[in-house]
């Protein structure tokens, strides 16, 4: 028998209190992922339906739009990353393969994200293939 409160016996046994704030990183992403997105689609359809690959690059060479492309490469593999995340954390019982299935996971995104900025680094840069 203990002396200790109901309160007392349960405080420390739940959550590892970093819930809310994955919870406000994905939903703040989210945010920022229909703001850049609609940025994106408007910029592009402002260029015309039958815009060329070299005014793609010019419009890209200015350095709002190259810096909104980042971003838009960056928040969305953050944003996948973090949803992806508690799906095999909730779903993958093993944990095991759980922490292998998290770490291809970062693996991927992150080989994309780097892919992501090298490939809208170029265009601003207009680098020639």
């Amino acid at each position: 028998m203990s002396l200790r409160s109901p309160l007392g016996r349960v405080l420390g046994l739940g959550s590892a209190q970093g819930g809310s704030g994955h919870w406000y990183a994905q939903r703040l992403t989210a945010v920022a992922l229909v703001i850049l997105g609609l940025w994106f689609v408007a910029s592009l359809a402002m260029l015309g339906p039958g815009a060329s690959h070299g005014s793609v690059v010019h419009w890209l060479g200015s350095p709002l739009p190259a810096t909104l492309a980042l971003l838009l490469v960056l928040v969305g593999a953050y944003h996948a990353q973090l949803g992806m995340r508690v799906v095999l954390e909730d779903y993958v019982g093993d944990k095991g393969l759980r922490t292998v299935l998290v770490t291809a996971l970062n693996f991927l995104l992150v080989t994309a994200a780097i892919l992501g900025v090298l490939a809208v680094l170029r265009l601003a840069l207009g680098v020639q293939a």
